[in-house]
């Protein structure tokens, strides 16, 4: 149904027509409408037409490799949408849903075409907005992270957890162990008076040297224990990460069946369009042999 010109007259794209004009244009144009939550059109439909809001709102939006929904704008009463697969013929690059009860006209390439002839700088607008949503993919684009999350998380840490994490890495090496053997019998050889010309000062059974090492092994096991936290936040991190891969994965090979069935469908519809416009033919019979008379036999009498 031809769109009426009091519905034209409220879209900015159309404001500055007078009524000849917009009269010429709604006779193209279809008024449409959509209920909450129906599907105007999806990612990869093929883009014939342009869609302005009258009234009522249009999400625009995109499913990313892990199933998150990237909104690029919310179409309201004057927006259009839906213009840059018109203009370059390619396939639907985003989703559009209605979020609410809407009304919209619908043009085509052509009444785009007569649109821009009587109002050249429409066309300015309609690349205005497409700009404004190349934007916003950029903007949406630099705000994902561009280092892998355990950078993230070291960019994070506390001069306590670095701490933690050097003395959990020393504990654990060749270089503390020789540390307290050395440590351990330069302190047993001064108190036993092995090392001649040293004051014994922690004579047997070693009562310092037993409490300087129990607290040196309560602070060694806060601090390895810390680091252990630290440690198994990461492998979470790359579990997460794991998890996301894998679910992308699966939305890849997802949309590769719903891509595989949709050929495949199209080839049966376009054989079954074949098959009415060949004539049909008739079955024919084999050759056949010469005809056999009545058998010429002779009856007994």
């Amino acid at each position: 149904m031809p769109a009426d010109t009091s519905l034209l007259a409220g879209v900015s794209l159309f404001e500055r027509l007078d009524e000849e004009e917009r009269a010429l244009l709604a006779a193209q144009l279809d008024d449409v409408s959509f209920e909450a939550g129906q599907v105007v059109f999806k990612r990869g439909d093929p883009g014939g037409s342009i869609f302005i809001v009258v009234n009522g709102s249009v999400e625009i939006f995109v499913d990313d490799t892990v199933g998150q929904r990237v909104v690029f704008e919310t179409a309201k009463a004057g927006d259009f949408f839906g213009e840059l697969s018109l203009l370059d013929g390619d396939p639907r690059s985003a989703s559009a849903v209605a979020l609410e009860t809407t009304r919209a006209v619908r043009l085509d390439r052509q009444d785009l075409e007569l649109l821009f002839k009587r109002h050249p700088t429409a066309a300015m607008d309609v690349l205005a907005v497409i700009g404004k949503r190349l934007r916003e993919a950029d903007r949406l684009i630099g705000m994902r992270p561009t280092y892998s999350p355990n950078q993230a998380v070291e960019e994070k840490i506390t001069p306590v957890q670095r701490i933690a994490d050097l003395a959990a890495a020393f504990s654990g090496s060749i270089s503390f162990l020789f540390v307290h053997m050395i440590w351990f019998g330069v302190w047993i050889g001064i108190n036993l008076q092995l090392l001649p010309g040293l004051p014994s000062f922690d004579p047997y059974p070693f009562g310092l040297l037993t409490m300087v090492v129990s607290l040196e092994a309560i602070f060694l096991s806060c601090m390895v224990l810390i680091s252990q936290n630290r440690q198994a936040a990461k492998e979470r991190i790359r579990s997460d990460a794991e998890y996301d891969a894998n679910i992308r994965a699966g939305l890849e090979v997802t949309q590769l069946h719903v891509k595989i069935d949709a050929l495949y469908e199209q080839t049966l519809a376009r054989l079954a369009a074949l098959e009415k416009k060949v004539p049909g033919q008739s079955g024919s019979a084999g050759p056949k042999g010469p005809a056999s008379g009545a058998g010429s036999g002779t009856t007994a009498a």
